[in-house]
């Protein structure tokens, strides 16, 4: 993703990324917003109606010797004003605010989370992008906050200054230039400082981010063990710690002096020198010297430059933070705007029987950087075959399998199922064909069976499901152990919400995880290292259990035990991103090449049971 929020924006590019919140915050809860807006637009013209022409009713009253009646009149007229707007503003924020602001906090995580469903693997593999993802769900929430405050703002600073301009304007209309001066001053340093706080915020967030990861590793339960049985990874961990939180300090100290000084700038020399010392001044002139305003307009008007004022710092403050506001809404809408690269083509549909996939000269990377990670590949794999991929680590099995799934696309070459490229297929119909079972796979906070549906279970739904769950965990091998569950397959697992959930060792979770390529009945099955977490015997059975139940199936696996893919119709070894060697079991040991060499080192560590 291009950073274009940390470049300087253009006026159009502002308004329109404020513009997407406001709109966003008016669609998701309108009598919220609508009422903030006129409780800010009441709340204004009371005050200076109250603190500007009353006051010098009052006081000229005084001064001119007018009847009490009419001032009576008027102070009647602010109190009922003043009492029907807070019962507006009880109801405003009590029953409209409290409710309508998380709706559209909501309506924006909706959207975010759903785009995050749909991103390309790849945007996981890159770092910036990666960053730029982290940082938009975490500025979420805030920048609606800020949308809010910044529409309420612009009504209450808006009214006051039209209504204060016209009080200023009636008395003594030269007031104005004093107060513009210092609006005009006081916006272009306000925008300095908050283009400081954003560059600020951006260098920190590397660092929190890795001040966050730290934090979770210290408390998360999955790295309990590996702590307590490590102490220099604590020692270490502890070090960087205290490193990252240097680096914090040492960030917020590069940036200090300058928010200091533009702070300063903004509140005292901009704003309270012109208002507080140059324009008294003025007016003492005006009504003592030249005797043209009334010594009532002198008290009222340098009353009222407090409102004046405060309704020009936050015009005028608004405007940085609209552009502040922009730059983060910028990388949202980033994010919101992703394009994705794993597209349908054509829609086609497939086949309801396995077909041929074949890899015609495909070549892939992840990026330019590190070049390709597989080298012209040519493989074909026919209906119903059960092929093994083997090979060392880095090898690039599990990129090949990537790529079978669709995960990525070819960088290079083509990879094509019934004759068909893959692209030209729907992609979530060709993905729901396959039945995967990954190396690194992930037990979920919910119960067993919903953890193999992989979906939330109601009573209706588990009945339709519990007959292919049940013959799901008898081909995993996994059946015995439910049994012996207290609640069977409404038992939930981890602890995280549940102080009686069940945590599975490593060879029952990797049972339940291949349970879910069973349920899942697809034409064709992956499997990542299914057995590396079982003993021989539980392996030997899941063999056995994975030719019965995908006979109908094409099956792709990866292992690096070979007495696992001894069985395979094919072995497919790889080294280096290349197909080197290629055959069944006593073909490739007839060879006495990389993969009889792989098997001899080792054959000591198991018993032929077959």
């Amino acid at each position: 993703m291009k950073r274009k929020s940390d470049k300087k924006q253009s006026l159009r590019r502002t308004v329109s990324n404020n513009w997407f919140m406001i709109k966003l915050s008016f669609q998701a809860a309108p009598a919220a917003m609508i009422c903030l807006s006129l409780d800010g637009i009441i709340d204004s013209w009371l005050r200076v109606f109250a603190g500007s022409f009353g006051v010098k009713f009052v006081l000229e009253a005084v001064e001119f010797h007018r009847s009490f009646l009419s001032v009576l009149y008027l102070m009647s007229f602010i109190i009922i004003a003043y009492s029907l707007r807070f019962f507006f503003a009880a109801i405003t924020y009590v029953k409209l605010a409290e409710k309508g602001i998380p709706k559209i906090q909501k309506a924006l995580k909706e959207k975010m989370y759903e785009k995050a469903r749909e991103l390309d693997l790849e945007c996981y593999d890159n770092p910036e992008y990666y960053n730029e993802f982290v940082f938009s769900i975490s500025e979420s929430e805030k920048s609606v906050d800020r949308t809010r405050e910044i529409v309420q703002v612009f009504f209450i600073a808006l009214t006051t200054l039209i209504t204060s301009g016209i009080f200023f304007m009636t008395t003594d209309a030269p007031s104005v230039i004093f107060v513009l001066a210092s609006f005009v001053l006081t916006f272009f340093a306000s925008q300095l400082l908050n283009k400081v706080k954003y560059n600020n915020r951006l260098e920190r967030n590397p660092k929190e981010r890795k001040l966050s990861y730290i934090h979770r590793v210290f408390y998360l339960n999955e790295y309990a063990k590996e702590l307590r049985l490590n102490p220099k990874l604590r020692e270490r961990l502890n070090s960087e710690f205290k490193q990252v939180n240097n680096d914090i300090y040492e960030i917020e100290k590069n940036y200090a002096l300058k928010r200091t000084g533009l702070q300063f700038l903004v509140k005292y020399v901009t704003g309270d020198f012109i208002n507080d010392v140059v324009y008294i001044t003025y007016l003492v002139f005006r009504a003592a010297v030249q005797h043209v305003i009334s010594y009532s307009s002198v008290v009222v008007l340098w009353g009222s430059t407090g409102s004046m004022k405060r309704s020009l710092r936050m015009m005028a403050n608004m405007f940085p933070q609209i552009s502040e506001n922009s730059l983060y809404i910028d990388k949202i809408r980033s994010f919101l705007n992703y394009e994705k690269k794993i597209i349908s083509m054509k829609s086609l549909p497939l086949p309801k029987e396995p077909k041929t996939l074949k890899f015609m000269n495909v070549s892939f990377g992840y990026n330019e950087k590190d070049g390709y990670i597989l080298h012209n590949i040519n493989l074909t794999i026919h209906p119903f075959q059960k092929i093994a991929l083997v090979g060392y680590n880095g090898a690039g099995k599990t990129t090949l399998i990537k790529l079978i799934m669709r995960l990525y696309d070819p960088t290079a070459g083509e990879i094509l199922y019934n004759g068909i490229n893959i692209k030209d297929y729907d992609v979530s119909e060709y993905r729901e064909m396959i039945g995967t079972t990954f190396q690194d796979f992930k037990v979920f906070a919910a119960n067993v069976g919903e953890n193999i549906v992989l979906d939330y279970e109601d009573e209706e739904s588990r009945k339709e499901h519990e007959p292919a769950v049940q013959d799901a965990i008898l081909y995993s091998g996994f059946k015995e152990r439910v049994a012996k569950m207290p609640l069977g397959l409404s038992t939930e697992l981890t602890t995280e919400f549940n102080q009686e959930g069940l945590d599975l060792s490593g060879g029952e979770s990797q049972k339940l995880a291949i349970a879910r390529a069973f349920y899942k009945d697809a034409q064709l099955v992956i499997l990542d290292e299914p057995s590396s977490a079982l003993d021989p015997i539980a392996e030997y059975q899941l063999n056995e259990s994975i030719l019965r139940a995908t006979e109908n199936k094409t099956v792709v696996f990866i292992s690096h035990r070979l007495s696992t893919t001894r069985n395979a119709d094919r072995i497919i070894m790889l080294e280096q991103g290349r197909i080197i060697e290629e055959g069944t079991h006593e073909e490739l040991l007839t060879l006495k090449d990389k993969y009889a060499q792989m098997w001899k080192a080792q054959a000591g560590k198991y018993v032929d049971i077959a």
